[in-house]
């Protein structure tokens, strides 16, 4: 897996993405609530430049998943722990996990493994706060 910068905005955005295509499903709801939001702007990158990390992201998780046809099987815990690492600077953290969190809720269903991606952050970046909650489930997600 490539690395970028420490708190750079390749690095936020990677996370954005891998929240994105963790479920294996990009829906146009999540696409349109990427654009609202202005992600590109949010973080300080270019414009175009949040497809390209996501386009690297994909490549570093198809070359690792060669042979399985699973993209998520292949970001173990360390894996995960290392980009999120990527990221340490208390305020950039905030904005990825909000931005994480809207993005999450954007289809109005919280997948398993978008869960996973959100409650990982919460625990290594120790960020308090509240519930996300899954409209189509009976209880909210809470962070570890």
């Amino acid at each position: 897996m490539r690395s970028y910068p420490r708190n750079s905005p390749e690095a936020g955005a990677r996370l954005l993405a891998l929240v994105l295509i963790s479920d294996g499903h990009v829906c146009r709801s999540e696409i349109e609530t990427l654009q609202r939001l202005q992600v590109e702007e949010a973080l300080g990158l270019a414009p175009g430049r949040f497809a390209q990390v996501m386009h690297t992201l994909c490549d570093d998780l198809l070359a690792s998943a060669y042979g399985s046809g699973a993209l998520m099987c292949h970001v173990d815990e360390a894996t995960l722990a290392s980009l999120l690492s990527e990221v340490d600077d208390p305020l950039l953290q905030a904005k990825v996990m909000q931005l994480a969190r809207d993005l999450a809720q954007a289809d109005r269903h919280l997948a398993e493994a978008e869960a996973q991606v959100l409650s990982a952050a919460h625990r290594q970046w120790r960020i308090p706060g509240a519930a996300l909650a899954n409209p189509g489930a009976a209880t909210p997600w809470q962070p570890a």
